[in-house]
């Protein structure tokens, strides 16, 4: 008798356990296109053929909870801004959906190779340049909390592997200009990892106080890409700890599919392999919980093997994450699935708006 109560007792705590680490787990995609899709009139549909609303799909069809958005400073064509966000936000809540914000602390994309100072920032001491941020966090934040609506996840800053709010010379088209090398040409260092550390640490601080400010309860990611470099993360983390920097949670970007294509590994496996690694290192070095915050894979119409394996590969990165990492991976979020191919090659759905296999990557019996 005492022998089957033991084992009921322990089979209670292991569901129990199970079923709070399952809860606490998060799946969600980043959705930034989207506004833009639905203006120029793109529909999406199940499997079946339906129509459907984009963000109910992925909620119901593929257990996604969880919505990321990032936000631009003052963008071309408000694309992005502040009241894109307010939109997309609603949307998200009426859902009954986590929302995660994600600053740019730009006027357009900010990544590893740039992280453009907006115009109205330029020629701004870094004194002064901490009160941009900080009021720009602020304002984006208040917006939302005078709408009812309070964010989850706050990221501070987009890959900033190699800082924040450093510019580079850049083409007609806005992308940055590379030397035979693959190195840009900076233009304004005001935030660069490598030359000004502190003042990098010091705008992660900024960014961590504000989103405080607004919101005391929201856990605030510093990301970076790259998630299978541990280097990578030991260097930045680092630093910003060394000068006064703080965060909650660290970001990573998890692609394989760049990563074995630009020359930093070898094997998409392998890849996949040392990110839940480095998931597990800098869990326990810096004693926070970490979220992959972008991952993707190929989709490719004429080779339907190769959905099939981005399906394996995205099950995979999920399951690991929750059962390999000693509970200290909350979440995977896909970034932009619902594009279609023509116009980006690692969403995951087809040229006519519907799923590919890939989406099946996040069904979890």
């Amino acid at each position: 008798m005492k022998k089957t109560l033991l084992l009921a007792c322990l089979f209670a705590a292991i569901t129990t356990t199970w079923a709070q680490s399952s809860k606490d787990f998060v799946k969600g995609a980043d959705v930034g296109f989207l506004t833009g899709q639905e203006r120029q009139g793109q529909k999406f549909y199940d499997v079946k053929g339906n129509e459907r609303e984009c963000l109910e799909l992925l909620k119901n069809d593929y257990q996604l909870s969880a919505i990321r958005m990032r936000v631009w400073v003052n963008p071309r064509g408000g694309s992005c801004d502040k009241n894109e966000l307010l939109a997309m936000a609603k949307r998200v809540k009426a859902l009954g959906m986590d929302l995660m914000v994600d600053f740019h602390y730009s006027d357009w994309w900010a990544d590893p190779g740039k992280q453009p100072i907006p115009k109205a920032w330029l020629g701004h001491s870094y004194e002064e340049m901490k009160k941009d941020l900080r009021n720009h966090t602020v304002e984006v934040l208040s917006l939302l909390k005078d709408n009812g609506i309070e964010p989850r996840w706050v990221q501070v800053g987009n890959e900033t592997t190699n800082g924040m709010l450093w510019s580079v010379k850049t083409g007609k088209d806005g992308w940055e200009l590379k030397d035979s090398l693959g190195n840009t040409f900076i233009t304004h260092s005001m935030g660069h990892i490598k030359t000004e550390p502190q003042h990098y640490a010091g705008f992660i601080r900024t960014g961590y106080d504000a989103v405080k400010e607004v919101f005391p309860n929201a856990t605030v990611i510093i990301h970076l890409d790259r998630g299978h470099q541990r280097t990578i993360y030991d260097y930045n983390l680092d630093t910003v700890l060394k000068y006064g920097g703080k965060f909650d949670m660290i970001g990573m970007s998890l692609y394989p599919y760049w990563a074995t294509n630009g020359g930093t590994a070898e094997q998409d496996n392998k890849v996949i392999t040392d990110c839940i690694e480095n998931i597990r290192y800098v869990s326990k070095k810096y004693g926070c919980d970490v979220m992959i915050v972008e991952t993707g894979y190929e989709v490719d119409e004429a080779h339907p093997e190769k959905m099939e394996e981005g399906r394996r590969q995205l099950a995979r990165v999920i399951r690991e994450a929750r059962t390999q990492t000693d509970g200290h991976c909350r979440g995977v979020f896909y970034w932009e699935p619902q594009c279609q191919p023509r116009s980006y090659k690692l969403g995951a759905f087809d040229s006519h708006g519907k799923p590919t296999a890939i989406m099946d990557g996040f069904i979890e019996k």
